[in-house]
């Protein structure tokens, strides 16, 4: 397709594009075929060096950028993507699969970030004050930690690059961004876009490559890289932050999920069962934000396991660029084998499927929406991240009951809750150890807001107004009085 065709298959280092040192490539594929959609340059150890040299290059230079030419260059990249929305919503489908009405939905979401940080980035501050005794006035100022390796998902393509670009740009931090393998297309556009809107050579370099641990742990220990960003698994998080721990490198981890979602029996059920198809669907379920475990009060469980069932039966199943597909395919077959085998081992325990269940024939990673009920409290499906598109629901009887359930895992990125009760409401809110909540509302990604979660889900913020902290220092000059 020429949205394909057109999007540059090398690696982006100094402003340039350049094939991979050895020569070597990488296959992308379109999951909903399991066709090739074409090869990008497989990048080498040495390759990712080269990156590195031309952000710590570039980093002096872009760190005195005056505040108001990065913003411009954000605001017109911002620009640049909305005009392009049908281009690139059509390329995340291709290469990931959502659907394409998912895949405009997050243009607009990821295309916001670079919006608001270009606004963020006149608003760095400081301050001047005078110490308790007199004698020295506090000159606090803020500047760009330096250059950052950042590392993205294949889950959203352009809103995890986004995310992490825009406020290191805005801050005056240059990059080394390491796409997932999967979905380096839509990294590779952001390049071009970022480009056509004057960021200089240098400043954003991006090394896509199938041997993901051979080229990032001798960039972590090299000492050049000041700042990780990393969303992804924690699993990889914990082995990304020893390899930090050398060079003391600070670090940002968006990291796994297993997120709670509460029904009491005073929900408005139409708002729920719609909140939980939101927190349950988006994306075929390939969220850390998406709802992992629903419990919903034995008093109204039943009505609402059959209210979901039948909006999730009724949900069109199919090649993200055909009109009318609700559900696209899982980003590649071992994604598929896991909710398929968690599936059958809550089955197993004596889980009840109420729609679903069963793997489709015929090409593509489709696995049906699927909703279960009766789980098993040993039945994998609890402590697992499904990140496929399988409603597993729990009850309970009482509100502490729900919390201590909800609170059992070492994860505590997001959490859902619905009742009408606002005492209720503002009381399990604050006993959830989550870092986001969504109240009566299945949806919390907002670019305004702070995105990040506690315990294993990570360290950190991304978006809102702290989000770009994470890529400044804090520099304090004592000035004696009268000096």
């Amino acid at each position: 397709m020429t949205v394909v065709r057109d999007v540059p298959k090398q690696l982006f280092i100094g402003g340039g594009w350049q094939d991979a040192e050895s020569g070597r490539t990488l296959s992308v594929d379109n999951p909903a075929t399991g066709e090739e959609l074409c090869q990008v340059a497989d990048a080498s150890p040495a390759d990712g060096r080269r990156a590195v040299e031309a952000a710590v290059a570039a980093q002096a230079a872009w760190a005195a950028t005056p505040p108001r030419v990065r913003s411009e260059i954000l605001r017109r990249a911002y620009d640049i993507i909305i005009a392009r929305t049908e281009d690139l919503a059509l390329l995340m489908t291709l290469e990931m699969g959502k659907p394409l009405a998912e895949a405009r939905a997050e243009v607009a979401y990821g295309a916001e970030f670079f919006r608001w940080f270009s606004e963020e980035a006149v608003r760095i501050d400081g301050g001047l004050t005078t110490a308790p005794d007199g004698r020295n006035r506090l000159l606090v100022t803020r500047q760009p930690v330096g250059p950052c390796l950042l590392i993205t998902p294949w889950n959203f393509p352009l809103a995890m690059g986004t995310r992490k670009i825009g406020p290191a740009i805005a801050a005056g931090c240059t990059i080394v961004l390491k796409p997932a393998p999967q979905t380096p297309l839509t990294s590779l556009a952001l390049a071009e876009i970022l480009t056509e809107a004057g960021l200089p050579a240098g400043v954003l370099n991006i090394v896509t490559t199938t041997d993901a641990a051979g080229v990032v742990e001798p960039l972590l220990r090299g000492g050049k890289i000041r700042k990780l960003s990393f969303t992804g698994s924690t699993q990889v998080g914990r082995i990304l932050l020893a390899q930090c721990a050398d060079t003391v490198i600070r670090t940002s981890m968006e990291l796994g999920g297993n997120a709670p979602l509460i029904v009491f029996d005073d929900a408005d059920l139409d708002v729920a069962v719609e909140g939980t198809l939101v927190a349950k669907m988006r994306n075929m379920g390939e969220s850390c934000c998406a709802a992992n475990r629903i419990y919903v009060h034995t008093s109204v469980a039943d009505e609402f396991a059959t209210r979901l069932s039948a909006r999730m039966a009724a949900l069109t199943v199919g090649d993200g660029t055909e009109p009318g597909t609700a559900v696209g395919p899982l980003i590649d077959n071992a994604g598929r084998s896991k909710a398929h085998d968690l599936v059958r081992d809550a089955v197993k325990r004596g889980a009840t499927v109420l729609t679903g269940g069963e793997l489709p024939e015929g090409p593509g990673c489709f696995y049906p929406p699927t909703v279960l009920t009766g789980i098993a409290p040993d039945s994998a499906i609890i402590g697992t991240e499904i990140f496929g598109p399988v409603a597993a629901i729990r009850t309970f009887a009482t509100e502490d009951e729900a919390v201590t359930a909800a609170n059992d895992t070492e994860f505590g990125l997001a959490a859902y809750l619905f009742t009408q009760n606002l005492d209720r409401a503002l009381r399990v809110a604050e006993r959830l150890e989550s870092g986001m909540i969504g109240l009566n509302t299945g949806l919390v990604s907002n670019p305004a807001a702070p995105f990040g979660g506690v315990k294993q889900s990570g360290l950190g913020r991304e978006g809102g107004r702290v989000g770009i902290d994470e890529f400044l220092e804090y520099k304090y000059i004592a000035v004696p009085v009268g000096a």
